[in-house]
């Protein structure tokens, strides 16, 4: 019986996330503005896509999700910042709140750089 309880418990997590979110982003100590992107969660809660402005959907992973935090790992893709360059691996932590999500990000390059800001999304209507 736990294990459905869990499951049930998992679904309602990820349905309470799905949807489409409006994000942008700042770098940086001074919070520099950085790319907007949407955010789609799948209704199962279980896959996602990241669409920058003028680019193609990248296939996005939930990593996890438990109460109102969302893991999510993106990449390899090329960099929306830096042109010629590939983001290895983009990780951000994001907490949800009803229409509302504010996290972190994490943006690992293949010369080894990491650059570092925050997120905020609005619930699309």
């Amino acid at each position: 019986m736990l294990v459905g309880c869990v499951t049930i418990a998992a679904a309602q997590q990820g349905a309470g996330a799905a949807g489409t979110w409006n994000a942008t982003t700042t770098i940086g100590a001074k919070d520099s503005v950085g790319p907007t992107y949407v955010l789609k969660i799948a209704p199962d809660g279980k896959t996602a896509t990241i669409r920058f402005v003028r680019r193609d959907p990248i296939p996005t992973r939930i990593v996890t999700m438990a109460g109102d935090s969302i893991v999510i790992e993106t990449g390899p893709y090329p960099s929306v910042l830096r042109p010629g360059q590939t983001v290895t691996l983009l990780r951000t932590v994001v907490h949800y709140n009803s229409n509302a999500m504010t996290g972190t990000f994490e943006a690992k390059y293949s010369n080894g750089d990491v650059v570092k800001g925050k997120t905020k999304a609005r619930r699309a209507k």
